[in-house]
């Protein structure tokens, strides 16, 4: 049976345990220019040396615009490759392998001086309306997933994932309540998301890991659930993805922060449900920071790697701790052996 410190192997990555740092933005970003910093650096790699199996790198966006707020990080030029080529050396130094979630915040996009969505819809009463992209705009967003997944790459991540959840762009796209166009990508509210997933596969190596994280349920009156969120992932999967990471909520105000989303372990039977409709790995997140809960959903099947997100941030040595309290064999740095 395997648990939480089995090593996990898909297509080329190779991963010594399922434990995932999953990506939290960090809004560090000193000169508004994009570039990782050392907070960055230290943030990561410090995950790394805490044994964490696979570090997946914050919300790094494709256009300026596209940022939640100008403080996060960007992959729309090539002089933000360097410093993240720089994390990811360091990481893979310490025995993680990393990915990067690639994104594009929409609507959600505060900072921008005039956010763009698929339909003109905004977020709350206390955000800016966004203005509907064009036909031709829409295409123009694939190109700059697929540049920013090159640049990714050049960094030499171990994996892409594709943020489709939380209410941003994607998830924008493929959800009804923000999508009401009526052009090929209103008839098919996920040709935008696919049309990134295949422009990303074909940047990628054939034998690298595209993921993609969804948000598997909305919580807001006429959202979608988990019926709908299966049929969609079906046409990504399709397209290309070969693994899912799943949240849920972010495109309205209750979610992670509110209710639902106050027990532990309260999105793993979205990611089971996922997991045994389209027979694909998948990654559980969501309030999964006690060692003896997150060994659980691996051994039963639930999921195949555990995410833990608010763990980490407390702790960046989470990881082998959790190896102490499970009584698991993990390699410890020669330099903390005493600790354990």
């Amino acid at each position: 049976m395997n648990h939480l410190f089995s090593p996990f192997k898909f297509k080329a990555l190779e991963l010594k345990n399922r434990i995932v740092m999953p990506p939290m933005c960090q809004y560090s970003v000193e000169k508004k220019d994009g570039v990782a910093t050392d907070w960055h650096y230290l943030h990561y790699v410090n995950r790394a040396i805490g044994g964490a199996g696979f570090i997946i790198i914050e919300m790094t966006d494709v256009d300026p615009d596209g940022r939640i707020t100008d403080n996060d990080l960007g992959l729309w030029s090539d002089e933000q490759v360097p410093a993240l080529a720089r994390i990811v050396e360091a990481c893979h130094q310490y025995g993680a392998k990393v990915g990067i979630q690639i994104a594009h915040a929409g609507r959600k996009a505060v900072d921008a001086p005039v956010p763009v969505a698929p339909s003109a819809i905004p977020f709350d009463e206390n955000s800016k309306t966004p203005r509907a992209l064009s036909t031709e705009e829409v295409k123009e967003m694939v190109e700059k997933f697929r540049k920013a997944v090159k640049r990714a790459i050049n960094a030499g991540v171990d994996a892409i994932e594709i943020h489709g959840a939380h209410g941003y762009l994607i998830h924008q796209f493929h959800s009804p309540l923000t999508n009401k166009r009526d052009d090929e990508y209103g008839k098919d509210l996920t040709k935008f998301g696919s049309d990134i997933i295949q422009a990303a596969k074909r940047e990628m190596p054939n034998d690298m890991p595209l993921i993609m994280r969804i948000s598997a349920k909305e919580f807001v009156e006429g959202g979608y659930g988990i019926k709908e969120s299966i049929e969609f992932a079906k046409k990504y999967q399709q397209a290309g993805v070969d693994m899912f990471h799943i949240s849920s909520g972010g495109e309205g105000p209750i979610g992670s922060r509110g209710k639902p989303g106050t027990h532990a372990g309260y999105q793993v039977p979205l990611a089971r449900d996922i997991k045994n409709a389209l027979h694909v790995p998948v990654i559980a997140v969501g309030r999964l920071d006690d060692p003896i809960l997150a060994n659980s959903v691996i051994g039963n099947e639930d999921a195949d790697l555990v995410a833990v997100g608010r763990g980490m941030l407390r702790n960046p040595h989470w990881a082998l701790e959790a190896a102490t309290i499970l009584n698991k064999e993990t390699e410890v740095p020669k330099q903390y052996l005493a600790g354990f």
